[in-house]
């Protein structure tokens, strides 16, 4: 095994290991020590990125052996590492946007009391998700995917103090469970039919029919689950809101590049085996997700709740993608929207620490977005890459959101529209989603950097953050744009869908279409580069996709200029109060109710059956032990009678007819020797008077 490949997730490892035991010893908190590992795993992932981009081969991978980790009877478990082109890919943006928040965090954390001890928790975080990418085979990937949680869990509890922290992420963490027990549900489904869990074995067990059927779409579904949980989909997206309440740093990590992007990265690995109908199910699921994300997002006003409901948006476009068979453009998505997501929460999170240093002698809150106003002079840095990255996610052209929101509208179209028109609600969400995003978003820009705040003293002591806060932005902001991906601005296969091809492996030899791809619709045809069909539909979509996405985009971004340009905060204020009044508003503004859903039914069904467990423990079980208990002291009680009385009674009596029988005997003997001479001649006495009787 190369160390160079070994070293990219030990490196973080490593670090986190010196920051727990001497982190707080070491100078500026030892933060030069995640930092530095994190930049080497960049430095070492752009090293296989370099040698992938050389080889030019959309099947380009390195030549890894396995090793035997557990031999049973009936199987054998090989666990290894896997190097191919989608790793790669996943290495340098996990890599680079968690050396970015790193650097970032150096900044925005700067005086935190547990200062090292945040650094510690980004090194595991960073280790569990490079694992997650590198290994093989799905019994590690449920592994490290385990870790990921855990670790979010310490990161969106970092302010464990705050009861809104710690309730947060407690709710990611169990909500996460449900979807990761479906997820091993599905594994478990996998190993009892095939006995294997690497990748590459259970491809070709499904291709060789041990696998099939019914029970293969059970098993997609199943591990489908865990994406539902990690990548916040319908109907488990409640957790991703609330994990704002770490610090912004950890919102930009979670959200952008690495958690949540775990899920879409899964489904993409296990493309080769869904079958037809599990994609269907995937694809409603992502444009239910798309368009659920994108209505709660234009009644938020809390700025980072606005961008967290953007991600849930953005995630369903991945997996909608992934559903309708643009399989490169859904994947194509998760890498772009990498880069323009977490410029947008390091954004917001530069925009919160101006915020903070306004109103730390206030109650108002740095995160309202009535609250700011005004901040493009003072902030200009700031400003530019977050409407550079708006623009990114509203998808305008020049820009790489453009492209790989357009290569998914376009495959929806084409799948939705022109192949099956019975599904053409997943194309309708889609676009009303994309004009959605580009309306909530620049609603974002027009108050918190445009207007008139509500207290002058927004503009006049807001300042720009430091050097160490905004490089990164500039960053993020310039990947955003169109030339890294493509050379066409309008669209076009550069060197991502070169590298990153529909697979290839997984045709049913079992089933009566045994000519189909697994991962495309029996009655649709596949809509990306490199299937075996012909691509027409996703053709034939493209251009009417890119023109409607266009005008549905501009329409959002027209509306939120009239609405929210140069408007004070007193008219917004006023505009706000009339909009309570909506019984639309309000339930987009509550989340379309989806807490109070669960808490009425689920969590109280939960509560109600732990009550009744726990009276059927008191009373039942508890009882049994009692009544146990008192039959037993019972007994206890007669046979400790018994003994005291019968046994120790008769033991007792004896020891007194004894004691009693030797006082008597002890008078006898007086001592004396004329007593004794008067007995003996007594009893010759008695002899001589017997024996002449």
């Amino acid at each position: 095994m190369p160390l160079d490949i070994i070293l990219i997730p030990i490196l973080p490892l490593a670090a986190f290991v010196v920051q727990a035991f001497f982190g707080r010893r070491l100078p500026r908190g030892g933060d030069w020590v995640p930092l530095a590992a994190i930049g080497l795993a960049l430095i070492l992932s752009l090293r296989l990125f370099a040698q992938s981009i050389s080889a030019y081969d959309p099947h380009w991978q390195l030549p890894l052996d396995p090793w035997v980790w557990l031999d049973l009877n009936v199987a054998r478990i090989s666990v290894g590492l896997l190097v191919d082109n989608i790793t790669v890919i996943m290495l340098v943006v996990v890599t680079l946007v968690s050396g970015l928040v790193h650097l970032y965090s150096v900044g925005y954390m700067h005086g935190d009391p547990r200062y090292s001890r945040f650094f510690g928790f980004l090194a595991v975080f960073s280790f569990s998700m490079l694992g997650l990418v590198l290994v093989d085979n799905f019994l590690l990937l449920y592994v490290f995917w385990e870790l990921v949680g855990l670790s979010s869990y310490l990161l969106i509890g970092f302010w464990y103090e705050k009861p809104s922290a710690a309730s947060a992420c407690k709710k990611a963490f169990l909500v996460n469970r449900v979807g990761d027990l479906g997820f091993f549900v599905g594994i478990m489904i996998v190993f009892w039919h095939l006995g294997v869990f690497d990748y590459d074995s259970v491809y070709e067990g499904v291709a060789e029919g041990k696998l099939g059927g019914w029970w293969l779409t059970a098993a997609g579904l199943c591990l489908f689950c865990g994406a539902i949980g990690k990548s916040a989909q319908f109907p488990l997206h409640v957790w991703l809101p609330d994990a704002m309440e770490g610090p912004t740093p950890v919102s930009a990590l979670i959200h952008a590049a690495t958690m949540v992007a775990a899920g879409v990265y899964m489904v993409t690995r296990m493309f080769p085996i869904l079958t037809p109908d599990a994609l269907v199910v995937i694809a409603y699921i992502g444009a239910i997700t798309a368009i659920l994300g994108a209505t709660i997002a234009v009644a938020q006003y809390d700025i980072k709740r606005v961008l967290a409901y953007s991600t849930i948006s953005q995630l369903g476009y991945m997996i909608m993608g992934l559903g309708v068979g643009a399989y490169v453009a859904g994947f194509f998505h998760l890498m772009t929207h990498a880069a323009f997501k977490a410029c947008l929460f390091l954004g917001s999170g530069s925009v919160i620490h101006a915020m903070d240093h306004v109103y730390h002698h206030s109650d108002k809150d740095p995160q309202d977005m009535r609250n700011m106003g005004g901040l493009k002079a003072k902030m200009p840095m700031t400003f530019l890459t977050f409407l550079l990255a708006t623009v990114a996610l509203s998808g305008v052209p020049l820009t790489s959101g453009f492209l790989s929101k357009d290569a998914i509208l376009a495959g929806a179209m084409g799948f939705g529209v022109f192949a099956d028109p019975k599904h053409f609600l997943i194309p309708l969400l889609g676009f009303a989603a994309a004009g959605l995003t580009a309306y909530y978003m620049f609603r974002l820009i027009y108050m918190t950097f445009y207007g008139e705040p509500e207290e002058r003293k927004v503009v006049d002591d807001a300042h720009e953050s430091p050097r160490v806060m905004t490089i990164p932005l500039m960053v993020l902001a310039v990947l955003s744009l169109w030339i890294f991906y493509a050379w066409n601005p309008l669209g076009g296969e550069g060197w991502f869908h070169h590298l990153i091809q529909v697979p290839e492996k997984g045709l049913l030899k079992s089933n009566a279409n045994r000519a189909q791809p697994i991962g495309v619709s029996a009655d649709a045809e596949v809509f990306s580069s490199g299937g075996d069909h012909d691509p027409a539909p996703a053709h034939q979509a493209h251009y009417p996709a890119m023109v409607l996405s266009l005008i549905v985009a501009g329409l959002g971004i027209f509306i939120a200029y009239k609405k929210y340009y140069n408007r004070r905060a007193e008219m917004i204020d006023h505009e706000a109060a009339q909009l309570e009044g909506s019984a639309l508003f309000r339930a987009l503004n509550n989340k379309w109710y989806f807490d109070e859903f669960y808490e009425a039914t689920f969590i109280r069904l939960v509560l109600t059956g732990r009550m009744a467990l726990n009276w059927f423990d008191s009373r039942i079980v508890d009882g049994i032990v009692n009544a146990s208990a008192s039959v037993t002291r019972g007994i206890s009680f007669l046979e400790g009678l018994f003994d005291t009385y019968v046994v120790d009674g008769l033991v007792n009596g004896v020891a007194n007819l004894v004691i009693r029988f030797g006082a008597s005997l002890r008078r006898v003997q007086t001592g004396r020797l004329q007593t004794y001479i008067v007995l003996v001649m007594a009893g010759i006495l008695v002899l001589m008077l017997s024996q002449m009787i």
